[in-house]
């Protein structure tokens, strides 16, 4: 396994059109959905869960996506129909995770949907660990309710990220990051 700092520093997403299989064995894609379940969670409220679109599912989800862009787009020509049938197939693995924060008395649905978004990076995270790579995406289908309710959400859930787990099919170059002295300031406190 790659080493972590350096795993943190050099990460990367790939656009799932550029990955290919073998995806993760189911042993390994159960050992991702343990590591992302074990990140922090204020409460112990678990409000996420997760969604694997595998082998032929990733088809027949992506059937429910086509018929719908189809009702939203009439205008849609039968190849950007096509595109949208194959949103959930272009990776060998795609696992949705689903946000599902309510009011709590103490726990503010803020802190569990970051929760979720902290379960999104630990399978991006894992993912490469384990030399795959990843891409974590949502998509006009993740703000669809009847496409989310097509794929079992209720309508007090939400995506946090479809996150598109392969093997690269060219290494991934790195894009320009900001730099600290634009993102980063020191709390002075006042005299």
């Amino acid at each position: 396994m790659m080493d972590q700092l350096a795993l943190f520093e050099t990460r990367r997403s790939v656009a799932p059109h550029l990955m290919i299989g073998p995806g993760p064995t189911p042993d390994e894609r159960d050992r991702l959905l343990r590591i992302a379940s074990r990140i922090p969670d204020h409460g112990k409220l678990a409000p996420w869960r997760f969604i694997v679109f595998e082998a032929e599912a990733r088809g027949q989800a992506g059937m429910l996506l086509a018929e719908r862009f189809r009702e939203r787009q009439p205008e849609a020509t039968e190849e950007m129909v096509a595109v949208e049938a194959k949103r959930l197939a272009r990776a060998p693995l795609v696992i949705a995770v689903v946000s599902k924060s309510a009011p709590h008395v103490k726990i503010p649905e803020w802190e569990q949907d970051l929760s979720a978004g902290a379960a999104c990076m630990a399978l991006t995270f894992a993912a490469n660990a384990m030399g795959f790579v990843t891409a974590w995406l949502t998509e006009w289908f993740a703000y669809d309710r009847a496409i989310l309710a097509a794929l079992g959400l209720s309508p007090e859930e939400r995506i946090a990220g479809f996150i598109h787990i392969g093997r690269a099919t060219e290494k991934p170059l790195d894009r320009p990051r900001p730099a600290l002295e634009e993102i980063v300031s020191f709390f002075k406190p006042k005299d």
